[in-house]
Formats: C-alpha cells, structure tokens, sequence
C-alpha cells in the first residue's frame, strides 16, 4: 500500500483559523506555517513552527480552510499522522501538536523522543 503524502499532518479548523488570523496580522497573507522537528530539546526531539513565504522542493503542502501548512522532508516520518490543534485555556494558548510517534515526551509538550531515539539529546533539563 502507498503512502498517502497528504495525511501527514492533520490540522484541525480551530488550529487552521488561528494560523490564518496570524498569518494576517503578521503580513503573510500569502504565506504559510511551517510545521517541522529538529534535534534537541529535553526528550530528543524539538517542535518548531515559522511563518513562510512559499514552500520549498521537497516540502508536503497541506491546506486546510484556506492555509498552507508545510511541512519538510526530514520533519515527515516524524510527524506523520499527528494533529496541530490550538489550545486557549486557563492553563495555556498557542498552537499544539498530538504525535503518534512520540513514545515520550517532555512536560511542556514541545519535545518528544521516539522508539528509536534518534533524536537523543546530551541535554536533559526540561524547558
């Protein structure tokens, strides 16, 4: 069976509304969110989003509502099947990411390790 590319990343209305009202405010209207993971971070993986002008070669375009999510070629197997959601609450407001992949993770939520933990970090202080 392919993999089907384009559910690499699920991004929820409310996450997709917040990010085109951010987009708008920042002036990149007609741009993107960059969805990616790098090493690092207390559990070995780190998330990151960046505001974007257009893709790149190789990138996964992902459009929900009227916004470009991208997400790069190195970042895909690792978020593949996650969902960016955005939380406002009492506790916490901004742009969240639930990963399939991620057999632990820090307790901020912005980094994760894998069952293979090639992303293991030197560093183990949390946020």
């Amino acid at each position: 069976m392919a993999f089907e590319l384009t559910t690499v990343l699920d991004v929820t209305d409310l996450a997709a509304d917040k990010a085109k009202l951010m987009l708008k405010e920042k002036g990149f209207e007609d741009g993107a969110l960059r969805v990616f993971v790098v090493s690092g971070g207390c559990s070995g993986y780190q998330y990151g989003m960046a505001l974007a002008t257009e893709a790149e070669e190789g990138d996964e375009v992902i459009e929900k509502n009227g916004v470009r999510f991208l997400v790069d070629q190195e970042s895909r197997p690792l978020l593949a099947g996650a969902r960016v959601d955005y939380i406002d609450d009492v506790m916490k407001q901004g742009f969240s990411i639930n990963n399939p992949n991620a057999v632990s993770s820090c307790a901020c939520g912005t980094s994760f390790d894998t069952a293979d933990k090639a992303g293991a970090s030197q560093a183990r202080s949390c946020c």
